[in-house]
């Protein structure tokens, strides 16, 4: 029998390039998707897994993040005087009780790798999960639960994979697969951001992982990888080499990658349209732009014609 995963990395230290000026002041992970913030969905999931320790490796400016999972009592207090019982729960969900959450400084960006390195006198000798909340996965069954299921069959490492674009997978950990049984596969390499010519395959390393606390001893022995970073892909690679028990998981939903503007608009309109009380009047506005945004190409397409023309 495996042990029980129930401790979690969530990787939140970056400084979130892609949406400044926004992230200028609020931590990417702080912004909202529909009415919750990116980490809230990432809580959410592990908390659906049997995540009970929660850890945060951040860095200077990420305070924000910190208050978001405390207490609010005179918030609290005015939402229950004013009758307000809906929303009283809905904030209540964002508390992390005493000792659920800790939180590790990253002095310097040097990868995932390393931010995950950050984290190890707080993981000790237990398999841990890695939860990227870029990386927001729509699923009947959340992506992680999905995993530590299948974790208690496997065991060893586990990392969620997906189908890219043969064009995408430089921007991916690609698999070299093996064997297949049902959604689970095994791994006989990584490549971390291939060209495409030199690509194993178009199967990509998603932002959730289950890994054995070995994994810890291959980091501090790594030096910078690809982009100058420590790369967690390379210490998971020496555990294929050395105790052969790496494992992907091809998850059952929709990923989107919200750290890109692109990803981040689809999953509002996703998780929007999504939404009870928002749904037709979402779904109404859409329409309504997606009309207008035809009208407007078609007319620039035809003057882009006549143009050539002349």
């Amino acid at each position: 029998m495996q042990t029980k995963v129930t401790k979690a990395i969530f990787p939140v230290a970056g400084f979130g390039t892609r949406f400044l000026p926004a992230t200028k002041s609020i931590p990417k992970e702080m912004l909202p998707l529909v009415d919750r913030p990116l980490i809230q969905y990432a809580i959410d999931e592990a908390r659906a897994a049997g995540i009970t320790d929660f850890i945060f490796v951040t860095s200077r400016g990420k305070s924000a993040l910190e208050d978001y999972f405390d207490s609010a009592p005179e918030l609290e207090t005015a939402l229950a005087e004013n009758g307000k019982d809906a929303l009283l729960a809905t904030l209540q969900q964002t508390v992390m009780g005493s000792g659920a959450v800790a939180y590790v400084r990253q002095h310097e960006r040097l990868g995932l790798g390393h931010a995950v390195w950050c984290a190890r006198h707080l993981i000790g000798d237990e398999p841990f999960a890695v939860i990227l909340p870029d990386d927001v996965i729509d699923a009947d069954t959340p992506c992680l639960k999905q995993m530590v299921d299948a974790y208690g069959e496997f065991g060893g490492n586990m990392v969620a994979a997906m189908e890219v674009a043969p064009d995408q997978v430089s921007a991916y950990g690609i698999l070299v697969v093996g064997s297949e049984r049902g959604p689970a596969l095994s791994v006989r390499g990584m490549v971390e951001k291939p060209k495409p010519a030199d690509a194993p395959s178009n199967l990509a390393i998603i932002g959730r992982y289950i890994l054995s606390p070995r994994v810890f001893k291959h980091l501090d022995a790594l030096k910078l990888g690809a982009g100058g970073e420590i790369q967690l892909t390379d210490a998971i690679a020496k555990e294929i080499v050395e105790a052969d028990n790496v494992h992907g998981y091809r998850f059952s939903g929709r990923r989107f990658d919200c750290g890109s503007k692109p990803g981040f608009l689809q999953a509002t309109v996703a998780f929007g349209l999504q939404r009870e009380e928002l749904e037709d009047e979402f779904a109404a506005y859409l329409e309504g732009a997606m009309a207008e945004y035809r009208q407007r190409h078609t007319a620039k397409t035809a003057a882009a014609a006549r143009v050539a023309a002349r």
